[in-house]
C-alpha cells in the first residue's frame, strides 16, 4: 500500500519565519504525521528574513523558471529547498525578488502594511499550485494555514478542480486569531480572480464591504481546523455555517493526535485486496 500524501501550505513555519502560532503548529504537525507513515511536502514563501546560509537553502533549478501572472503582470518564480532540521522532510520556498526580498514580512519598519500584499498573496497561492503540478506529486490532503494561503482552497475548487494532480485531494483550512492586518487593496477580488475566474466567484472573501480572508478560505474547504482558542466573529460564523468536518481548538499536545485522526477520516476507505 502506497503512503498517503499531505501537502502543507503555510505562510510561516519554525525555524524559518515566526510571526504567530501558525509557525509552531506547522513545524510540529508535518513531522508528527510523517512519523506515522504519511508522505509530506511543505511549501512556504522565502521571505527576506530567512537566512539562506544558516538554513541551507538552495535553488531547485528544474522547478524554477516559471512565470506567475498576477493582475496581467508576469513575475518569475524561483523555487528553493531545505531539509527540515531533525526530520526527513523537505521544505520548498517560493521566491521572487520583487515580492519577498525585504527585511520584513508583511509590514515595513514603521509597521505599515506593504502596498503589494494583495499581489504577493495571489502570487504565492497560484505559485504553490503550479509548483506542485510541476512536481507531478498528487496530494491526498492539502492543508493550508494563514491568511496568505486562504485563496488556495478557492483555486483548487474552481480553476484547478479538474486538474489530475488535485482533483481527488481533500482541502483542509486552519483558521487562527487575527494577526497582521494585510490591508489588501479595494479591488482585491479583481486581482485574485486568476485565469477564467470571475470576481463574483470569490465573493465569500468579502462580506458587508469588508475582506474576510479566513472566512473565504473556510467556505471552500472540505474540512476546517480551528487553530486558536479565540477567532474573529466573522470567521467563527463562517466555521459554524459550513457543513464539513471541523476540528475545534485544543492544546498542541492534544491537537497532534486529534489532527492525525481528522486527516485519516478525510481519506477514502482502503479497499480490501482480494485473496
Amino acid at each position: 500500500m502506497s503512503k498517503k500524501r499531505i501537502l502543507f501550505i503555510t505562510q510561516e513555519m519554525e525555524p524559518y519565519s515566526i510571526a504567530s502560532d501558525i509557525a509552531t503548529f506547522v513545524r510540529k504537525m508535518p513531522q508528527y504525521v510523517h512519523d506515522k507513515g504519511f508522505e509530506i511536502r511543505i511549501l512556504m514563501p522565502r521571505f527576506g528574513t530567512i537566512n539562506e546560509r544558516r538554513h541551507r537553502l538552495h535553488e531547485v533549478v528544474r522547478l524554477s523558471g516559471m512565470n506567475i501572472i498576477v493582475d496581467d503582470e508576469d513575475y518569475p518564480l524561483i523555487i528553493k529547498v531545505a531539509s527540515l532540521p531533525g526530520a526527513r522532510i523537505q521544505v520548498y520556498f517560493l521566491d521572487n525578488e520583487e515580492f519577498f526580498k525585504r527585511k520584513f514580512i508583511f509590514t515595513d519598519e514603521d509597521d505599515k502594511a506593504f502596498d503589494d500584499n494583495t499581489e504577493r498573496m495571489v502570487f504565492f497561492c497560484k505559485g504553490v499550485i503550479e509548483t506542485v503540478k510541476k512536481f507531478g506529486w498528487a496530494p491526498d490532503i492539502v492543508h493550508c494555514s494563514g491568511w496568505m494561503a486562504s485563496l488556495v482552497p478557492a483555486y483548487l475548487k474552481t480553476v484547478y478542480k479538474n486538474d489530475p494532480i488535485f482533483q481527488d485531494a481533500k482541502v483542509c483550512y486552519s483558521v487562527y486569531a487575527d494577526g497582521i492586518d494585510p490591508e489588501l487593496k479595494e479591488n482585491f477580488l479583481d486581482i485574485a480572480a486568476i485565469n477564467d475566474l470571475e470576481p463574483e466567484q470569490l465573493s465569500a472573501y468579502k462580506a458587508n464591504g469588508s475582506l474576510s480572508l479566513q472566512a473565504g478560505g473556510v467556505s471552500f474547504a472540505d474540512a476546517v481546523h480551528v487553530g486558536s482558542e479565540s477567532i474573529a466573529d466573522d470567521v467563527r460564523a463562517a466555521v459554524d455555517k459550513v457543513e464539513v468536518p471541523v476540528q475545534e481548538f485544543a492544546d498542541l499536545e492534544e491537537t497532534l493526535p486529534a489532527m492525525l485522526e481528522f486527516f485519516t477520516a478525510l481519506l477514502p476507505a482502503e479497499e480490501e485486496e482480494e485473496a
